[in-house]
């Protein structure tokens, strides 16, 4: 039997990435530093999802073990050197502190002799993921390591979507998910080419699709998830009830569907765009899945980053003189955004009360572009004087 690493054994690893691999045949190692979920899922070695949606499914999973980073790291190392493929759901926060660990099955697998080729894909909310490891991963490796990865270890960038929501339920393991899914790998940047995974989706040319799920979906959902917060919100599903939310996430989905189709016009249509924003509404709007607005905002100065959801489309937008207002009105939403029990929310309203406005800004995006900063320090000051 194939065998899988996956680090990250949350709700997104066992509910979207593990599915997958299950359903093709694998072994899968959940590699995790939750020891509750790591020893039930060695107690157990299955768990089942649930699909939340009119008609409602149960899918088994089987065939699972369990690896405590943190208490059994050599068995992680052990693990990536048997491995035929290994996988991420983690963050991308968390990636560089996996980086040593994957380094080290790396160098087993070059100690072992070991010259199956195999690739390591990063499924996180990000352009260029796997690319992103494999520098922070190639910092613990010696030169001829590096010869050995250049051979033989493949880092492919993939697009991961599927929406599935805060939850607790009395079974540790059992998560709820939309029906809808998406994983996409970049073909050309593939190693082990003597399979490919049944329900994921091989482009050539992987950015395209990438953006349009970063600038549609995650944009999106953020939209939504920050605009609900302003208007006192609680879920998702609630505020989408409201028809200025509403209308914020159709004005920040047509400035997306021109930015795409100024920069990709041979792989989108606008009718094409058209039907997949309408789609992530009613899947935003599924009445089966209740996804809190804290959830979805959390980490605001990550989702304010350069390349992030919000920053990357408005200068992108603003090189090609195109319309970005909806966009930033949202940056404005970010920074009004207060959870106490978030640490970027209480650091970044820290920040707004003791840093000079357009330091702060510049801090926050990584931008240098003077207009766009004024045009975000007008949004910001609206917003603080609106809550006052």
């Amino acid at each position: 039997m194939k065998k899988a690493v996956h680090f990250g054994a949350g709700n997104i690893g066992r509910g979207f990435i593990g599915e997958i691999l299950s359903k093709n045949g694998f072994e899968i190692y959940f590699v995790d530093t939750n020891k509750a979920i790591i020893d039930e899922l060695n107690t157990r070695h299955s768990y089942e999802i649930g699909i939340a949606s009119s008609s409602p499914e149960k899918i088994f999973v089987s065939g699972l073990f369990g690896i405590n980073n943190g208490e059994n790291p050599e068995d992680v190392i052990e693990a990536i050197a048997q491995a035929d493929i290994v996988t991420t759901a983690i963050g991308p926060n968390i990636l560089p502190y996996i980086a040593e660990l994957v380094a080290k099955g790396i160098q087993k697998r070059k100690e072992e002799n070991k010259q199956v080729q195999i690739d390591i894909i990063a499924c996180e909310n990000m352009i260029g993921g796997s690319e992103f490891l494999e520098k922070k991963v190639a910092e613990y490796l010696s030169d001829s390591d590096k010869v050995y990865l250049a051979n033989y270890i493949g880092f492919p960038n993939a697009a991961v979507d599927r929406i599935v929501p805060g939850q607790k339920h009395e079974d540790l393991l059992y998560v709820e998910v939309e029906p809808f899914c998406e994983w996409v790998i970049d073909e050309s940047q593939i190693k082990n080419k003597s399979f490919k995974l049944e329900g994921v989706h091989y482009a050539n040319n992987l950015e395209p699709f990438i953006e349009r799920k970063l600038f549609s979906v995650n944009s999106g959902h953020a939209t939504v998830a920050y605009s609900s917060a302003y208007k006192g919100y609680k879920t998702i599903l609630e505020g989408l009830q409201h028809k200025e939310i509403l209308s914020a996430l159709k004005g920040v989905q047509k400035e997306t569907r021109a930015l795409l189709l100024a920069k990709w016009p041979q792989y989108f249509t606008e009718e094409d765009l058209m039907s997949y924003h309408q789609m992530i509404i009613s899947r935003f709007a599924n009445p089966k899945i209740i996804d809190e607005v804290t959830r979805v905002a959390r980490t605001p100065i990550r989702k304010l980053g350069y390349d992030e959801r919000f920053i990357r489309p408005i200068r992108e937008l603003n090189e090609r003189g195109l319309s970005y207002q909806n966009h930033l009105d949202i940056v404005g939403k970010i920074f009004a955004y207060q959870d106490e029990n978030d640490s970027q929310s209480v650091q970044l309203q820290e920040k707004l009360s003791t840093m000079d406005l357009q330091r702060l800004i510049e801090e926050v995006t990584g931008l240098s572009n003077k207009k766009i900063i004024l045009e975000i320090e007008l949004v910001i000051k609206k917003y603080k004087n609106d809550s006052k």
